[in-house]
């Protein structure tokens, strides 16, 4: 875990973290900020595509069914924590449960090159498993909030534009198309963009996340002791069970580790997106602040080497019993 903190990645994301708190005019131009970001999803995507293409699809299917039950297992226990234990009001909960059940592109893709530096290898076509884990979280958070009688139509022609055309969902699922049809041959005259200058793209989106996070750090006071706790205590418990399910489908150890880490991640991107247009009556302060200022910090920093770790631990334990 004191490795991590010192890679060069996380190092961007603190001095970003810092520059925010401290008030300096360090920011990336928007810009910018948008080429990365649509850089990012796209190499996911292709990555993930080519790999695709030269794997059965038998080997697929386990993981890929274990990872729709997660896209619903978690919104839904993440809601009833949050109603039961937090208090908080239905549209409130299944916009921050939607959240925590959806998923974090940029976490993945540091639990990717964290896999990379400690040399473990896993299933290369995760990013299919990224968009599967997407989707549902979303359209669960959504029903959640309306069968108890929150106000208001669900514009359900809009809210499937926001979740299957905005540019997370399309670009990763483009990406995933163009390496799938292209094949590893024919993406090797693109590799030196979308692998080699990979880790650098990275590096810089994580300098301006940090501005962004810190920026969202004063409204921990308005969110309360609970969601602070949720924050940190519910990434890990959607770990665990992202470790059950990898475990159960096959999954290699790197496999399950970096599925537990998309089980652990938070949407800040997607699923803001979704709930202001099917749940605008929810608070975004709330997801925001819990998936931004609170969530996002956690797993850069402590989160993806727990869950590495976890996962190990729980693989010598199955291994032992057997």
């Amino acid at each position: 875990m004191i490795d991590n903190l010192l890679d060069p990645i996380v190092l961007f994301f603190v001095v970003g973290l810092v520059a925010g708190l401290l008030h300096t005019d360090l920011r990336l131009p928007e810009a910018l900020y948008q080429t990365l970001s649509l850089y990012l999803l796209t190499a996911i995507g292709l990555k993930g595509g080519v790999e695709l293409s030269r794997t059965p699809l038998g080997e697929v299917m386990g993981p890929l069914a274990g990872t729709l039950l997660l896209g619903l297992g978690i919104p839904a226990l993440a809601f009833v924590l949050l109603r039961r234990l937090g208090r908080f009001g239905r549209p409130d909960a299944a916009a921050l449960a939607a959240h925590y059940g959806s998923v974090s592109a940029v976490t993945f893709a540091l639990a990717l090159v964290y896999a990379a530096d400690i040399g473990v290898a896993y299933e290369a076509y995760m990013p299919v498993l990224l968009v599967i884990l997407e989707i549902p979280a979303i359209a669960l958070g959504v029903l959640l909030a309306r069968l108890g009688g929150a106000q208001g139509q669900i514009r359900w022609g809009a809210l499937a534009h926001e979740v299957l055309l905005g540019k997370s969902i399309f670009l990763l699922l483009g990406g995933l198309a163009v390496g799938y049809l292209a094949g590893a041959e024919r993406m090797e005259r693109l590799n030196p963009l979308f692998v080699g200058l990979f880790p650098g793209a990275l590096a810089l989106f994580l300098l301006e996340m940090g501005t962004v996070a810190s920026r969202r750090i004063s409204d921990l006071r308005r969110v309360g002791p609970f969601l602070v706790l949720f924050g940190i205590l519910m990434p890990i418990l959607s770990a665990l069970l992202g470790i059950a399910v990898g475990m159960a489908s096959g999954l290699s150890l790197g496999g399950v580790a970096v599925l537990a880490t998309l089980a652990g991640s938070a949407s800040y991107i997607a699923a803001p997106a979704a709930m202001r247009v099917a749940v605008p009556e929810a608070n975004p302060t709330l997801y925001l602040t819990a998936s931004l200022a609170i969530t996002f910090p956690f797993n850069v920093v402590f989160g993806i080497p727990l869950y590495f770790w976890l996962a190990a631990l729980a693989q010598t334990w199955w291994q032992a019993g057997r």
